[in-house]
């Protein structure tokens, strides 16, 4: 396995320095140690969000190895826009997509509103959840409807109108779900 394999290998102080966005540039021109170091500082953040939208470890495990083995071969087509974790998140979520299709599952969110992760392309959403990851830990404390609701909102970036259609429901169930979840947030987040 490549990752059970790059964690035995030595950490030099200088790749521990490096941001996100260098050890990309170098993870591009395949420098394992690189590739190492950026998987150690976003393991947990991906694999947070990869949960967060398939709900299954084992699923969630799988997909996460996906993801690193895409970063890997597809580091040399990021094109550096400073958020590297939001390009990551985005192959993660279309990757997320790819195996609801795969398992014939009812995703909530068609495939035409995914942005391609074989291009690169970042989505505005994608990079404010970059920025707020601790919004995905307080997601848990939320129910699944109004999860479900929160995340097409805003890692999605569908409309509310868009995700009524989607879900089947109401205009206004889908608005007051999705403020009762807001509202949950808030309060988490100010407890924390």
């Amino acid at each position: 396995m490549l990752f059970m394999g790059l964690m035995s290998l030595g950490r030099p102080d200088d790749y521990g320095r490096m941001s996100d966005e260098e050890l990309l540039g170098r993870v591009a021109v395949g420098d394992q140690e690189a590739f190492r170091q950026l998987y150690q500082n976003t393991d947990r953040t991906i694999y947070s969000f990869i949960l967060s939208i398939v709900r299954h470890p084992q699923d969630a495990e799988e997909i996460m190895q996906e993801v690193y083995l895409k970063i890997w071969t597809s580091a040399s087509g990021y094109k550096s826009q400073g958020k590297p974790l939001a390009w990551m998140f985005t192959i993660a979520r279309n990757l997320c997509y790819m195996k609801f299709r795969e398992q014939k599952h009812d995703s909530d969110v068609t495939l035409e509103d995914l942005t391609g992760a074989e291009t690169g392309e970042v989505c505005p959403e994608i990079e404010m959840a970059a920025d707020k990851m601790v919004l995905l830990a307080a997601l848990q404390i939320l129910k699944e409807e109004e999860r479900e609701i929160v995340l097409l909102h805003t890692s999605g970036g569908m409309k509310h109108r868009e995700i009524a259609a989607s879900l089947k429901i109401p205009l206004a169930t889908a608005l007051s779900r999705y403020n009762r979840a807001m509202k949950k947030l808030e309060n988490y987040l100010r407890e924390e």
